[in-house]
């Protein structure tokens, strides 16, 4: 099996997000449901998001996805939020934090709503950890702060013992990077572990199995 394909690749990422966009939000807001109304239907933006930034070629071994998600709060008013969420596999150029507020500021002109954004990291330079973009000239300054979540940071023993769903998907990222050149036995080993990790989680049938497929 290549490297390639022990890593999740960009539709199975997106896939995965929308399968579990509820769980994800609890995973990375812990009072994300004194927020969001997790009741309601989430409506997720790709095309829109294509219309404000299309598709362009990436550098080498770098892999972004984005979800623009569109989810409703639970304070009793029509007030909506949405949520960014990108995926980087590699360092790339290290323009990771510009793009964030380069999204940010044009999702903000087109809906004019609050945003939250997240960058899940799944690159394996352990000091590479873009959270803030800074920019000053002249007494003039601005400074954009979104959410950072680095998979190389977390500990397995803690992943494992989360039942939220979205865990074992951050579980699974998190040994594809640490075992790229495991034996196709030891790949065997950790693809059955996994997948009794995803059952004591009551996880869906298409997520389980999308997951067992991609390591």
């Amino acid at each position: 099996m290549s490297p390639r394909r022990r890593r999740i690749d960009d539709p199975l990422w997106k896939s995965i997000l929308e399968q579990t966009f509820s769980h994800f939000l609890r995973f990375i807001f812990p009072d994300a449901d004194a927020v969001f109304d997790l009741n309601r239907p989430f409506d997720y933006l790709d095309k829109e998001f294509e219309q404000l930034f299309p598709p362009e070629s990436n550098g080498k071994g770098v892999r972004y996805v984005d979800k623009l998600v569109k989810v409703y709060l639970n304070d009793g008013s029509e007030q909506f939020v949405l949520c960014h969420v990108e995926i980087q596999s590699s360092k790339g150029n290290g323009d990771l934090a510009e793009r964030m507020f380069r999204y940010f500021y044009r999702i903000w002109d087109r809906y004019k709503v609050p945003i939250t954004a997240i960058a899940i990291l799944a690159d394996e330079n352990r000091s590479y950890r873009p959270e803030v973009y800074r920019q000053e000239f002249m007494g003039t300054s601005l400074r954009y702060d979104f959410n950072s979540y680095k998979i190389m940071d977390q500990q397995e023993s803690v992943l494992r013992s989360n039942k939220n769903p979205f865990s074992v998907i951050v579980l699974t990222a998190l040994l594809a990077i640490k075992n790229k050149k495991i034996s196709d036995e030891g790949l065997k080993a950790i693809k059955h572990d996994l997948y009794d990790e995803m059952i004591n989680r009551e996880m869906d049938k298409d997520t389980r199995q999308g997951l067992y497929d991609y390591h």
